[in-house]
């Protein structure tokens, strides 16, 4: 593999923190890199030395010559009066770029939605990222530095992304290198085959792992493992010499013992799973049987063109019991947000009833965390204490003071005015501040944006432990699968879709949805990231299809066979567990396996069903 970029010795000092000291790294063709640390720990920093924007008070970055390197910043600069085509294409003549496969496939994956022609400076948050990644990949670089590419993605958008980015640079014999800095644990398995890990600890030190997240979580837990013995021997060895000491030299007969256990062992020890029934149980005696409700609920808001209304919701039933936990994924703009200010009470219906329960207390986290202005003076700790001296998670009291060292602020930092906190720590401060308030009911809005990975796994124990109903919408695949025990969709037609399958699922779905010729102008347009753009008019030349009437009806008896399939799946599974508990009972075994046998039967028809209403439902 050729040598493409070194750093040698590379050293920065930002005020009093020592950011990097005497740091040494390298990259290869095929390489790709992920960055992780703690937020501030230099992450953003390594990244601009090596893309060379940036550089440090000593040693030297090298490159092979001729080297072309593409950044993405976290920072969008649009110029005024530009349009998409001169931000993504320049003055290129459109002939040159159109006939290149690569750049349509960039086009499809993160443009599809916008016109190349419209001016830049209207565009939203999420639609200029998209426009800038663009930009970056349909460049000829070398090496492509990513800060934060997942920023405003949707699930779909970041699956693109991965999927691209592999075909680029994964495939045998691929040029070119790619370092990325992301929190999205998901994507990093996804994409990277090595992470570089920035300590943030004062040492200045970043530390090599081979393979993506998981495989680097493995590795360092087996470090701190064989530092921790390390650690265990000197201890003992003090000790002993201690004894020594006091007894005398004729006493020291014993030897020292050290167990060492196999790398195999670190993860055969491993904490028990989230007890789910229990959690239920809990919350149940919280929050009695009614909890949040939607009954025939739809909503509608002004499309951006101005042209009549978009329906968000459409006459959709949902019914949230206690410790109910649930991730939402979908199409931006179709709706999650609105959901949750539904759930919230801060919205209600324009049909239809959100009925609550009598004992809920609904606590919610916005994206914004605008919340924290208002108390901008007071320190962390001050602020949790203000809330709750003490409160109780997973079945142990903790303080506020150790509720706040638990998501990442220490002793000292504890002591910070929240207006000098980063982003990352108000997010933290704000869901510690909701936590300690013993909400029945959380409903968090992209909860991930601006944490670390090290804080999103605190993030995700400590709620492992909440009892409640938990609703999460993200684009965060890893938090998802982590925390909710189910999955639905918002896939642009209205309604709430169950995700049995989960992400994967929704995903599969987006897929046949986009194959439908017509689907982007029936509510399924492509939505890579952007924060949801008009709903496209129907195509005039396309072929008379059902009524409103028969799309309504079919839609309602999707919802109906999926509820149903999921009450034969759990059916399915407790018949497998009571074969099991009988296998030596040829008679209980036969029974059993009759009643699977009618399932499914029944199933069968259910599945055929389904696809004759998905027909009609579009």
């Amino acid at each position: 593999m050729a040598h493409l970029l070194g750093a040698d010795g590379i050293s920065l000092t930002v005020g009093t923190r020592t950011l990097l000291d005497d740091v040494s790294l390298g990259l290869d063709d095929g390489d790709r890199v992920g960055i992780v640390g703690p937020n501030g720990a230099g992450k953003t920093t390594l990244l601009r030395l090596l893309a060379g924007t940036q550089q440090p008070d000593g040693g030297r970055v090298t490159r092979v010559g001729g080297l072309r390197v593409g950044l993405l910043d976290q920072r969008d600069d649009v110029g005024t009066g530009a349009t998409i085509r001169d931000l993504v294409h320049g003055d290129a003549a459109t002939h040159a770029w159109a006939s290149d496969a690569s750049i349509r496939t960039v086009h499809a994956g993160l443009l599809g939605d916008l016109d190349l022609d419209a001016p830049a400076d209207t565009l939203s948050g999420g639609q200029r990222r998209r426009v800038a990644l663009a930009a970056l990949l349909v460049a000829d670089h070398d090496v492509l530095f990513l800060d934060e590419p997942t920023n405003h993605l949707d699930v779909e958008g970041v699956a693109w992304l991965a999927a691209h980015l592999g075909d680029r640079f994964a495939r045998p014999g691929a040029k070119g290198a790619l370092v990325v800095v992301t929190h999205d644990r998901w994507f990093l398995d996804a994409v990277c085959s090595r992470m570089w890990e920035v300590r943030g600890d004062g040492s200045g030190q970043v530390e090599g792992y081979e393979g993506g997240y998981a495989a680097y979580v493995l590795a360092r837990a087996e470090r701190q493992r064989t530092a921790a013995v390390a650690a265990e021997k000197r201890d003992n060895l003090l000790r002993k010499e201690l004894a020594w000491l006091r007894r005398g030299a004729p006493a020291r007969t014993s030897k020292p013992k050290f167990r060492l256990d196999a790398a195999a062992a670190l993860i055969a020890d491993v904490p028990p799973p989230r007890d789910t029934l229990e959690l239920t149980r809990t919350a149940t005696k919280r929050l009695g049987k009614d909890v949040l409700d939607l009954e025939d609920v739809t909503v509608a808001v002004p499309r951006q063109d101005g042209q009549g209304e978009r329906v968000l919701l459409d006459d959709v039933t949902w019914r949230l019991g206690p410790g109910d936990r649930y991730g939402v994924v979908g199409v931006n703009g179709a709706g999650k947000t609105t959901l949750l200010a539904l759930l919230a009470g801060r919205r209600e219906p324009d049909s239809g009833r959100v009925k609550r329960g009598k004992t809920v207390h609904v606590a919610e986290l916005s994206q914004d965390v605008g919340e924290l202005d208002d108390i901008a003076g007071a320190r962390v700790i001050q602020v949790i204490e203000d809330e709750k001296r003490s409160v109780v998670v997973d079945g142990k009291e903790l303080s506020a003071s150790q509720l706040v060292e638990r998501l990442g602020f220490t002793r000292e930092r504890s002591q910070t005015l929240v207006r000098d906190l980063s982003g990352g720590e108000r997010r933290r401060l704000q869901l510690l501040r909701l936590l300690v308030a013993e909400p029945n009911v959380l409903l968090l809005d992209e909860p991930t944006n601006d944490l670390d990975t090290d804080t999103l796994a605190a993030l995700e124990d400590l709620l492992d432990g909440w009892p409640g109903t938990l609703i999460v919408v993200s684009h965060d695949r890893y938090l998802l699968e982590r925390v909710a025990d189910r999955q639905v969709a918002l896939l642009g037609d209205g309604q709430v879709r169950d995700l049995p399958g989960g992400v994967e699922q929704y995903l599969e779905l987006r897929r046949a949805a986009l194959a439908v010729p017509g689907a982007a102008s029936s509510g399924f347009a492509p939505a890579a990231g952007g924060d949801g753009g008009a709903e496209g008019a129907p195509d005039a030349a396309a072929p008379a299809g059902p009524s409103a009437a028969e799309v309504r009806a079919a839609k309602k008896e999707i919802n109906r066979i999926e509820r149903r399939l999921s009450k034969i799946a759990e059916a399915e599974a407790r018949l497998h567990e009571k074969i099991a508990a009988n296998a030596t009972d040829f008679a209980a075994v036969a029974e059993l396996d009759a009643e699977l046998r009618t399932l499914a039967a029944e199933k069968d028809e259910l599945e055929a069903a389904w696809l004759e209403a998905a027909e009609v439902a579009g």
